[in-house]
């Protein structure tokens, strides 16, 4: 499942997109302001970038400038209503892939998302190891000391989350935001179910998923 990162302020055009998008099959993060979007693009790795020009707090192209200053290598496709030449050429001489204006049929996008996707990735491992369990984005297959994980959709997304930030704290909040769409009607503990499926699922070979009281969740790799 590709997943794709959708900085676009305008609320209503991002859940249009994020509901084709995710209808296309891909796992979509929204983001509503530039310095949002940057900094959840250096956080994590995305297959594609969505980016508007007209954001509230910054240009799309400064956001394009830091993405491509601090080595951010993702294919970044500019969506914006501007059509003038002199734009266009300042979004690819910045590094941006491809240029759609607005407004676009969704198949379109579709289509330009299809075409980046399929250019060589510049990761070229898409496995991650944390301790004795393996994690394969490319064939959507986790396993721990060889033994097969049958993971849900979305223990998937909370796992693929948490192994991205091995050490690092993922607050309550944003872990939900991830796994959950903003505009989704979600119980109060539905995510605190979603790990505690994990645990069970990653014993006793596996990672421990710590609960900080107050600041959320920690994945720490097992010694042994």
């Amino acid at each position: 499942m590709a997943r794709i990162l959708l900085i676009e302020d305008d609320a209503a055009l991002s859940r249009g997109l994020v509901a084709a998008l995710m209808a296309e099959g891909y796992s979509v993060d929204p983001a509503f302001d530039g310095q949002s979007g940057l900094e959840m693009a250096l956080d994590e790795p995305y297959a594609v970038i969505t980016l508007d020009i007209g954001l509230p707090d910054m240009s799309g192209f400064d956001v394009l400038k830091g993405l491509r200053a601090k080595g951010c290598h993702a294919p970044v496709l500019i969506l914006t209503a501007r059509d003038a030449i002199d734009d266009r050429v300042r979004g690819l001489d910045l590094g941006a892939d491809d240029y759609l204006l607005k407004p676009f049929e969704p198949k379109e996008l579709g289509a330009r998302l299809r075409a980046l996707l399929r250019r060589p990735q510049v990761d070229p491992s898409p496995v991650i190891r944390v301790g004795k369990l393996e994690f394969d984005r490319s064939h959507h297959s986790a396993s721990i000391a060889g033994r097969s994980l049958d993971l849900r959709r979305r223990e998937w997304v909370v796992l693929e989350r948490l192994i991205s930030r091995v050490g690092q704290v993922v607050s309550k909040e944003r872990l939900a935001s991830e796994v959950f769409g903003y505009d989704e009607a979600v119980a109060p503990n539905a995510l605190e179910v979603y790990i505690a499926r994990l645990r069970k699922k990653l014993e006793p070979d596996g990672p421990t998923i710590r609960t900080l009281r107050g600041l959320g969740y920690l994945m720490e790799e097992d010694g042994d």
